[in-house]
């Protein structure tokens, strides 16, 4: 697919250009350990759940046929607290204090709630009439064995994780994070403006922190200036130690824009050059494969909104990839536009806010300031909006697809 020269290739052909990435390998690891990542195999229950018939509330374990005998005077013949085993049994007009969680005797079959209960010196009396199976529990009702948990691709969020360990699942199979070399070039991004032509560097601070919240620790930052020797060092480091490497600037086509000719003076082979959106059209995406190492390299522009957009689009997408995400592609949503937006050659990923109306309606509105080089409006934004190509005489679509951020 690679498209060099003028040619743009859609956002969605970039995408899908993804494809060609091969998950990273797989790894066994203690359930806790596998928060964040994504699993690599199907787990299914091997218990079931709840594992055994208990109590769903406080109150008291009975037998149905005596309720629908008329009884409702009981004696009281013992306890069952949750977490301790207890083998008592009852008998006709008998009853136990039985609380939620704890396990039901076998000749009960119906707990009435404290509540509805009235207790006396002498016996426990029944005050409303009470159905069998009554705030009970059954073992099995929720999982039976064998019971899928979760899936190969799925996300290990806390929920999920928490679900697993419900079920007694103590390790899983996920695949490895992958290893991320960011290198940041171009020699007027500075950290402490050396001199009056020089920009604060925000595209490092962004891309770390944008990384960290998405789980990923094991990053090499590396500042590098314009020049091609220093450049060729830093990247070939970069393919020969980490699974993907994302730049900023330098793959436009000025005279220093040099992280295309050298990745690929290094051996990468390009699969797309230039993309049809805005912000982000330079973006650069490639291959580096030798007999012991693959790695990806994702060439972002040098502006930061540019940027931003494209962790958020591209990035996420690659990452998805590397780590048999199934989902894949960002997850895009609808919404109601809200505002009037020229027409442009190239799909525009706006910056935006997300309302929801009083009735559960989502619109999105467009927030200033939206140039590549601007980030000051992101104190506001919470979505990214993408706005389709258009002729001139088009008007702005009423509906249009979001990304969260």
């Amino acid at each position: 697919m690679s498209c060099s020269g003028n040619g743009l290739i859609s956002v969605d052909q970039a995408l899908d250009a993804y494809r060609v990435v091969q998950p990273l390998k797989t790894k066994t690891v203690p359930l806790m350990q596998a928060h964040q990542h994504y699993l690599a195999a199907d787990v299914v229950s091997d218990i079931a759940l709840p594992l055994f018939t208990q109590s769903a509330v406080d109150g008291y374990a009975l037998r149905s046929d005596d309720i629908l005998a008329g009884v409702t005077e009981f004696e009281l013949v013992g306890e069952v607290r949750a977490g301790i085993a207890e083998n008592i049994q009852i008998q006709s007009g008998q009853c136990v204090r039985i609380f939620t969680g704890g396990r039901l005797p076998d000749s009960a079959d119906t707990v009435a709630r404290q509540e509805i209960m009235q207790v006396t010196p002498t016996k426990i009396v029944l005050n409303e009439p009470l159905n069998k199976g009554t705030d009970i529990r059954y073992q099995g009702e929720e999982l039976q064995v064998g019971t899928p948990l979760a899936v190969r691709g799925q996300d290990l969020k806390s929920g999920v994780i928490a679900a697993l360990s419900m079920a007694g699942v103590k390790q899983v199979q996920v695949f490895m994070q992958p290893k991320i070399a960011v290198l940041i070039t171009g020699d007027e991004v500075s950290q402490s403006l050396d001199n009056d032509a020089q920009v604060f560097d925000a595209n490092a601070p962004m891309i770390l922190t944008w990384l960290k919240e998405q789980g990923f620790s094991n990053i090499h930052l590396e500042h590098v200036v314009d020049q091609r020797e220093i450049l060729t060092q830093a990247l070939k480091n970069a393919f020969d130690h980490y699974d993907l490497v994302i730049t900023t600037g330098g793959v436009s086509v000025g005279d220093y824009d040099l992280i295309r000719p050298v990745s690929m003076q290094l051996g990468a082979t390009e699969v797309f050059w230039k993309v049809a959106q805005k912000p982000g059209k330079p973006l650069y995406f490639a291959q580096y494969q030798t007999e012991t190492q693959q790695s990806y390299l994702l060439g972002l522009p040098g502006n930061p909104a540019a940027v931003f957009v494209c962790l958020s689009l591209h990035v996420t997408a690659l990452l998805n990839a590397l780590q048999g995400n199934t989902q894949g592609q960002p997850a895009w949503k609808q919404a109601r536009l809200e505002s009037e937006v020229k027409p442009d050659s190239r799909d525009q990923l706006l910056r935006m806010k997300l309302a929801v109306s009083h009735d559960g309606q989502l619109s999105v509105t467009k927030l200033a300031k939206q140039q590549s080089h601007m980030l000051s409006n992101l104190n506001q934004a919470n979505v990214i909006v993408r706005i389709p190509m258009r002729h001139a005489a088009e008007a702005t679509p009423e509906y249009v697809s979001f990304i969260e951020i």
